[in-house]
């Protein structure tokens, strides 16, 4: 799976959010003041067809899109590239990394820690 670009991302998340959309939707569910134009938005997600990242029903000359790669899929590719290359395949490293920056308390780390024993 290929890694997208942030403006990639982002509309993305918007798909993975909306479900199905056709541009305008995309374009009016942009976050900020600051939306890409219409034909630009409209590239992009056909870039993101191309990749095989989204797919679409065609309703006359117009489109409405889908996502094709669910947010979990494309989450779990990433983060563990994330691990790799940033904490030397270690999710201990991250974890350590989170606490040290404190982003991360005792009382989530304790509940990681449940989590994990009612795995075993």
């Amino acid at each position: 799976m290929e890694k997208l670009t942030n403006k990639e991302e982002e509309v993305m998340k918007l798909l993975w959010k909306l479900k199905k959309a056709f541009v305008k939707e995309l374009l009016e569910a942009f976050p900020g003041k600051r939306k890409p134009h219409y034909n630009t938005l409209s590239t992009m997600v056909r870039n993101l067809e191309e990749k095989g990242f989204v797919g679409h029903e065609a309703f006359g000359n117009t489109h409405r899109y889908f996502p094709m790669v669910s947010r979990e899929a494309y989450r779990k590719e990433f983060i563990g590239e994330t691990v790799a290359d940033y904490f030397d395949h270690s999710y201990k490293s991250l974890v350590s990394y989170f606490a040290k920056e404190e982003k991360i308390s005792a009382a989530e780390l304790r509940e990681i820690i449940e989590l994990i024993e009612k795995k075993k």
